[in-house]
């Protein structure tokens, strides 16, 4: 993590210092910026971890982190929600296929072994679902700094902690009615107010 020297800034100033970080003119930017809820999100270890999860397919992980607490006022952060949001990301890259998909990816994720299996063995098996490539499973609270702690996986594979649910069946489809039993039908359930009018107009 970048650090620097203090020397009497405010918060906002020390915000405005990791802002610029995070829109360094490097591909990887050290910062993601959540300027809806002012939360500084360390990218590297977001890197490292999902890259650890595409190659072992489950990792146990720490719900929140608050480290930046101690350098700038912002929010804790949910470290396992954000490797899940980009663990997505780099598995729809996979599905893609394209050169332009894979320099992305291969920007991000540590290991040509993690890349080739992107872009073979998870693209081949999510090339029917869309979206929501990994689930989020709290498990326990560590002993000693009392974290929560959970675990983060990829659906659909082998030994699952939880089995993907079934998709639910597709409600039949509804014969439409022909003009004059439609008409009669509304007639039926419509308001006395409007039956009433309808006859004092005839």
């Amino acid at each position: 993590m970048t650090k620097f020297r203090k020397l009497g800034r405010p918060g906002a100033h020390r915000v405005s210092m990791l802002r610029s970080f995070s829109s360094a003119p490097s591909p990887i930017p050290l910062f993601r910026l959540v300027s809806r809820t002012n939360t500084l999100i360390p990218v590297s270890p977001c890197r490292t971890m999902v890259s650890q999860l595409v190659k072992h397919e489950r990792i146990e992980t720490t719900v929140a982190k608050d480290d930046l607490l101690l350098l700038v006022r912002c929010r804790p952060w949910s470290q396992a929600k954000e490797v899940r949001r980009l663990a997505d990301n780099m598995v729809q890259l996979g599905k893609e296929g394209t050169l332009h998909a894979a320099r992305h990816a291969a920007a991000f994720v540590r290991g040509d072994d993690v890349l080739h299996k992107l872009f073979t063995e998870l693209a081949y098996r999510y090339k029917d679902r869309v979206g929501g490539y990994t689930r989020l499973l709290r498990t326990r609270i560590r002993m000693g700094d009392a974290a929560p702690m959970a675990y983060i996986e990829f659906v659909d594979r082998e030994n699952e902690l939880r089995e993907a649910k079934t998709p639910k069946p597709q409600p039949p489809e509804r014969v439409p009615l022909d003009p004059w039993t439609k008409s009669r039908a509304s007639q039926q359930w419509a308001s006395p107010k409007e039956n009433a009018n309808s006859g004092s107009e005839s």
